[in-house]
């Protein structure tokens, strides 16, 4: 009998070794842990090609509750020694090399975490080291999130012009060298510039130059959403659901998860990656995790002065029903979105059994339910709203 932990992708993906259109199911473990397996994919194993030892099966955490009615998997409970130490690394990179937040907002950065997230969502990384690409990105994406555009001073007015100078950190401005140390000096002008060029650096080092430009180019993506919804908001309009979904198409976790080969220390190579249908992967894993966001985050964006934009919000708004038929509803979108997530990632793997896409499409996965993990268990950020 299949294992109820596995979700439908990663009991459906084919070994590397497995003819096309075979029957195979192994356990959670192998399919987000120890990726492929087979003859000629040992070097797609963490450092020194040793499988790591089989995790414990998923327990429970004491914190928090997942949605009612959600469609998601449980994950793990993230190594608390490999936690411990990102979690050490990364506020050391926060405070003394980025300075990235005053200590009045120290008790936000240790409840946002991010040690914890990063951990669960990157399973098969094979050191701290390539965990710490993914953390130092994540908390420098926040820290231009709350700075330019929400929590800590945000405003739609000039964001633009603010995030193309924040976005030169991560693509370099190619200019004169008459102008070009006004243009460095700028880079140290304000903490998420600082964090973003700190944290691009590191991804440099550990990324291929494919890579890493795979990345600039999501990271243009979601700034172009950004912009979209603060445009949104100068003008006070809501838009309607599938222009709110487009949005979040843009706005959302998408240079997340489409790093998951860098991290892991792995390549999917870039004619793969640009596959159409691998794509549309990314893009629904992004545009699910990102709904779990929304929905999550429900509460306390409620709570928070002015009006915030989320998908429930927006339902309510436009299809003229309640807060809890439109919270209701916005399950139901989450739900579908993450089915066609699945049934996509394994209609290409069954398309296109390579084994460094096989990879791929499960660490993907692994992102997908590890950050369900993060927003489900941090009880600091989130609570549910009383609809059941």
């Amino acid at each position: 009998m299949p294992d109820p932990a596995l979700s439908p992708l990663q009991s459906s993906l084919p070994t590397a070794a497995a003819p096309l259109g075979a029957d195979v199911t192994v356990p959670v473990q192998e399919r987000i842990l120890r990726g492929p397996s087979g003859l000629g994919t040992a070097g797609l194993l963490p450092a020194g090609g040793e499988e790591p030892p089989a995790p414990e099966e998923p327990a429970p955490t004491g914190e928090g509750r997942p949605i009612p009615g959600l469609y998601h998997h449980p994950v793990p409970e993230p190594d608390p020694v490999r936690v411990a130490e990102v979690s050490r690394r990364i506020k050391a990179w926060a405070v003394d090399e980025v300075q990235v937040f005053p200590p009045e907002w120290e008790d936000q950065f240790d409840g946002f975490s991010v040690g914890r997230y990063m951990v669960a969502c990157h399973p098969d990384a094979p050191t701290v080291d390539h965990v710490m690409v993914a953390t130092r990105l994540m908390v420098a994406e926040n820290a231009v999130d709350d700075c330019y555009c929400e929590d800590h001073g945000g405003s739609p007015v000039g964001l633009g012009s603010r995030l193309l100078l924040a976005h030169t950190a991560l693509d370099p401005l190619y200019t004169t060298k008459e102008y070009e140390p006004g243009w460095l000096e700028s880079l140290q002008s304000d903490a998420p510039r600082r964090a973003y060029r700190s944290a691009m650096e590191y991804l440099v080092r550990q990324a291929t130059p494919s890579q890493a430009d795979r990345f600039r180019h999501d990271m243009a993506r979601l700034h172009m959403g950004y912009l979209a919804e603060a445009a949104w908001a100068e003008q006070g309009h809501v838009p309607e659901v599938w222009e709110y979904l487009a949005m979040r198409q843009f706005n959302n976790f998408r240079p997340c998860p489409t790093i998951t080969d860098t991290v892991g220390g792995y390549e999917l190579p870039a004619d793969l990656h640009a596959r159409p249908a691998t794509q549309r992967v990314i893009a629904l894993a992004g545009n699910a995790t990102t709904i779990v966001n929304d929905l999550y985050s429900y509460t306390k964006e409620q709570d928070s002065p002015g009006r915030h934009l989320n998908l429930p919000v927006v339902i309510a708004e436009r299809e003229k029903c309640s807060e809890r038929d439109a919270y209701l509803k916005a399950v139901e979108v989450h739900n579908e979105l993450m089915r066609d997530f699945e049934a996509a990632a394994a209609a290409l793997a069954a398309a296109c059994p390579v084994p460094s896409l096989l990879r791929f499409l499960r660490g993907v996965a692994a992102w997908v339910d590890g950050n369900h993990y993060w927003h489900q268990t941090n009880t600091y950020r989130y609570s549910l709203p009383d609809f059941w």
